[in-house]
């Protein structure tokens, strides 16, 4: 559940002194001496440095008959003291370190940490918002290149042909196979290669053929290919492609084949015609001369393409549509028409993990009644048309199609399904765990934190009494829902629930000189030193009492809304 009425982001620093995002130089270096007094280390002498006063110690308490060890373990409480100081002391100092330079505060406030561990340095020409912006987006970008050019990307498919009357003649399952890899690689900036190659056997046949590529981006808006082929295809050529405008492209090659000599042209035209659809024509002249006209459209449910292709004594037509049901599971159908081609697929697909995705399709036409199972990994695919039968058998057809959908939808229903019911029920109870572990390490350092400020806050307590000032008698932050129902219940226990934290503490500790406590709008309470998150995700309020004057006064505000007391309109 998302925080109501959310703050900008980057403003833990803040909440750590208890300051406003709009603080001056001053108000930080307030905060941070009236911080650093109560939690320097120094304040908590360890057992080794304080050796020569607690031997002093022993000797006077042995007068008294006063046990030794309580010495010892006053050392020891002493150091663990220090150690929580310690801890808290460098977050504070680490706070006012960013906070009180101007160019790292001002990086914090667009960026947050990240961006202060950027490496960004500014200088004097980078002193406005837009400035440094541009500069962290100039470096991301280069850190992302590095990225890039350290690691080949590869991708690759290999098709695994199968034939069951084959399989039924005694001539085996197996029909053929193809295997296609490629593997890029950045060489600058500008420049780019890539190699691939595949093999393919058919029966008794077979062969391959390799490939490389060399990129060259000429500028924002043109670039050029060198290509090389040798095997099967044995070819050299070039290709060149420039943005023309904001939402059309043009792209023209030329190869020679090594083979025959014969040479092929080809253009490309493509167009955005909407915020999610593009057309595409191609005209290619050479030995296989032909003209193609396309369009797909793609959105977060649905996608469609289609393309019509005329050529020197053939056409073909195919269309394409896909909807995704959810964001795992997905239907498609598709339909090819041509001089040597009528063929309808259906089928589905449904992603498994985080990089992979399993198809499976139905496809009948004149060449059979096909089967193909897809996995497709990363950039690696794994194909496998198995083909059933040649004969197009209304009875057969059907069967072939209604059988494995049945299949699945039963297996869905009462493996699939319940198996992963369980497997997210799993996950949910590890991620409870998780965050509960979270909470609790959470409570801890807030309770460490409290340790800390309580001799500061009893002392402040103790002189409001006196004057008949601020007194926090009670403050209770967490789940809202829970706080609301202190204001219709007399419930007094609530400071054991695990989604409330008593913060009384922390708040006398913040109580000014003046009788006075403000918290910051905009800065998200559980980030207050000595507060914590107990209830992540769910909504959070701030519920205190307090004494002003003789009298009685409650209120409730919001986690990120200003508070000012005493007021008296929170008068009982």
């Amino acid at each position: 559940m998302d925080e109501p009425n959310e703050a900008p982001e980057n403003r833990e620093l803040y909440a750590l002194l208890n300051l406003s995002p709009e603080a001056s130089d001053e108000e930080i270096r307030r905060a941070y001496r009236q911080w650093a007094q109560a939690y320097h280390p120094d304040k908590y002498q360890s057992p080794h440095v304080c050796f020569f006063s607690i031997s002093l110690s022993q000797l006077f308490l042995c007068c008294f008959a006063i046990p030794s060890q309580s010495v010892t373990c006053f050392g020891i409480f002493l150091s663990q003291m220090k150690d929580i100081a310690t801890e808290n002391f460098q977050r504070i100092c680490e706070a006012y370190e960013i906070l009180s330079d101007s160019n790292k505060r001002q990086i914090y406030d667009i960026y947050g940490m990240e961006g202060v561990n950027s490496g960004l340095e500014l200088g004097a020409t980078l002193n406005r918002a837009e400035e440094i912006k541009a500069e962290l987006e100039r470096l991301k970008r280069m850190k992302e290149r590095e990225k890039m050019a350290a690691h080949f990307r590869s991708s690759g498919t290999i098709l695994a042909n199968m034939s069951l009357p084959h399989c039924l003649n005694g001539d085996g399952l197996f029909r053929g196979m193809a295997m296609t890899s490629e593997i890029q690689s950045d060489l600058s900036k500008r420049d780019a290669i890539t190699i691939g190659g595949n093999l393919a056997v058919d029966g008794n046949e077979g062969g391959g053929a390799a490939t490389a590529v060399f990129r060259h981006q000429i500028s924002e808006a043109s670039s050029v290919e060198l290509v090389a082929s040798a095997g099967l295809r044995a070819l050299v050529g070039v290709q060149a492609s420039r943005t023309l405008s904001s939402h059309s492209a043009a792209t023209m090659g030329l190869a020679l084949s090594l083979q025959d000599g014969s040479l092929n042209l080809s253009n490309l035209w493509t167009r955005q015609l909407s915020e999610t659809a593009s057309g595409h024509i191609q005209l290619a002249l050479g030995t296989q001369s032909s003209i193609a006209v396309g369009w797909q459209k793609k959105d977060e449910r649905r996608s469609a393409s289609g393309e019509v292709k005329f050529g020197t004594g053939s056409f073909d037509t195919s269309v394409h549509y896909t909807h995704r049901f959810s964001p795992k599971s997905l239907g498609c159908i598709g339909g090819r028409v041509g001089s040597s081609s009528l063929e309808i697929e259906v089928g589905g697909g449904r992603k498994i993990s985080k990089f992979s995705t399993v198809r499976w399709l139905y496809t009948i036409g004149i060449q059979g009644i096909f089967w193909k199972f897809e996995l497709h990994r990363g950039g690696q695919k794994l194909i496998i048309p198995i083909l059933l039968t040649k004969h197009l058998n209304p009875v057969f057809a059907s069967g072939a199609l209604v059988v494995p959908a049945s299949m699945y939808f039963l297996l869905k229903k009462f493996i699939i399904k319940p198996y992963y019911l369980r497997r997210n029920k799993q996950k949910a109870l590890e991620k409870d765990e998780k965050t509960s572990s979270q909470v609790k390490e959470a409570r801890a350092a807030a309770e460490k934190a409290q340790k800390l400020q309580e001799n500061v806050a009893n002392r402040k307590r103790n002189k409001q009494l006196e004057t008949g000032g601020l007194v926090i008698m009670r403050a209770l932050y967490g789940n809202e829902r829970v706080l609301c129902n202190l204001n219709s219940s007399s419930e007094t226990s609530l400071e054991s629930t695990s989604e409330v934290i008593d913060v009384t503490i922390p708040l006398n500790f913040l109580v000014n000189d003046s009788g006075q406590l403000k918290l910051h709008e905009g800065v998200k309470k559980s980030g207050i030193m000595g507060f914590c998150d107990p209830c992540p995700g769910e909504p959070k309020q701030l519920y205190i009492e307090y004494a002003y004057a003789g009298n009685e006064y409650k209120v409730s505000v919001g986690d990120y809304e200003e508070l000012i007391i005493p007021q008296g309109a929170h008068r009982i």
